[in-house]
């Protein structure tokens, strides 16, 4: 795809490069004619004797012809590079904030490729700004909503008539809301981090299997809280990676599971290996998730509409994509919307 890409990108040089030597060489070719007509008419005319012209200095000539030459020069390329000042004048619009601006694709073909690209840029650009406007709204939500809690509580408990049993049920409170501010910062601490990782280091060969019961281990608690059941029956699958960050796609994957899932319910992983690539699934029987949010579910700080009675900041599905990423693999959510998600996970990277 690169190598196609470059391909195209060298045809479209030598294409504008073929369409101003075109310009150049009909401006001179135009200017020789005018020149060269006018001296003949001048001759015919009388007015200029053959004898004469020889005379004329050969700088004058050529100052006469560079003055006629300039001249048409700026009456023929005005039209074919006029889609080129419109993308430059539409740059300018770019750099000051408004991302609005589209320009029509039209001229020459290797303009109307460039409108297109300018086009698909500032589309691109648009849905970046509107990405994090929609960030920084929802980091100060999150952030803002513990901490009002936190001062409500904190200034009842200034009041004498409490009484002790609520006393203690304010104080776990402002613990609860105290530990969600700390996880909210370790989280954007955490992807912060990653986003900025391009590759991956201290990569080790690590048995996936293992590592999945040890986080099912780890969550043990949570699991027994809402006596959720886990089926994982799986050979040993063993995979090149980082350890510390794969990890975390099965912390966040089993965490969002069990958030999710009801009362004595059931979570259900199971692993698979495909054309060398290791392929893991979590589903979970809870509320589902529709085809709306589906489409941003891995987006930073959004939470559906069944997302607002857990507790969670948005941020774990994020970091799962991006640690994938960073792997060269991908992630994907399925539901019907009415019950039951499944994430499946394919990792790739050299098998052992």
């Amino acid at each position: 795809m690169k190598r196609n890409n470059e391909k195209e990108d060298h045809k479209q040089t030598f294409r504008l490069a073929l369409v101003f030597t075109t310009i150049v060489f009909v401006t001179i070719l135009i200017t020789l004619l005018v020149v060269g007509g006018f001296t003949y008419l001048f001759m015919r005319m009388g007015w200029i004797r053959t004898e004469n012209l020889l005379r004329v200095p050969h700088l004058l000539f050529m100052a006469v012809s560079l003055a006629v030459g300039t001249v048409l020069a700026f009456v023929i390329s005005r039209r074919p590079l006029k889609p080129l000042q419109e993308i430059m004048d539409a740059t300018d619009k770019i750099a000051s904030g408004d991302y609005s601006v589209r320009v029509q694709p039209n001229g020459i073909e290797s303009f109307r490729e460039l409108g297109e690209r300018f086009n698909h840029m500032a589309e691109e650009l648009s849905s970046v700004e509107m990405l994090r406007s929609d960030f920084v709204n929802n980091f100060s939500h999150e952030f803002k909503t513990p901490i009002v809690s936190i001062r409500g509580f904190a200034k009842a408990l200034k009041w004498d008539e409490l009484l002790p049993e609520e006393r203690e049920e304010y104080l776990d409170i402002i613990i609860s809301e105290s530990q969600r501010l700390a996880d909210l910062s370790n989280s954007v601490l955490y992807l912060s981090k990653i986003e900025k990782q391009t590759i991956v280091t201290d990569v080790s060969r690590i048995n996936i299997s293992e590592q999945i019961r040890q986080v099912v281990a780890l969550l043990y608690k949570k699991l027994s809280e809402k006596n959720i059941s886990v089926i994982f029956d799986a050979d040993e699958k063993y995979l090149a990676c980082n350890e510390e960050l794969v990890r975390q796609v099965w912390l966040n994957l089993l965490d969002n599971a069990i958030k999710f899932s009801p009362n004595d319910g059931k979570i259900t992983i199971r692993i698979a290996e495909f054309n060398s690539n290791i392929i893991v699934t979590v589903a979970d029987e809870g509320p589902g998730v529709s085809a709306e949010m589906q489409k941003h579910i891995f987006d930073k700080f959004y939470q559906g509409e069944n997302s607002h009675t857990q507790m969670g900041n948005g941020l774990g599905l994020a970091i799962v994509r991006r640690i994938v990423e960073l792997h060269g693999g991908s992630v994907k959510v399925s539901s019907d919307g009415k019950k039951g998600s499944v994430f499946t996970v394919e990792l790739m990277g050299q098998q052992y």
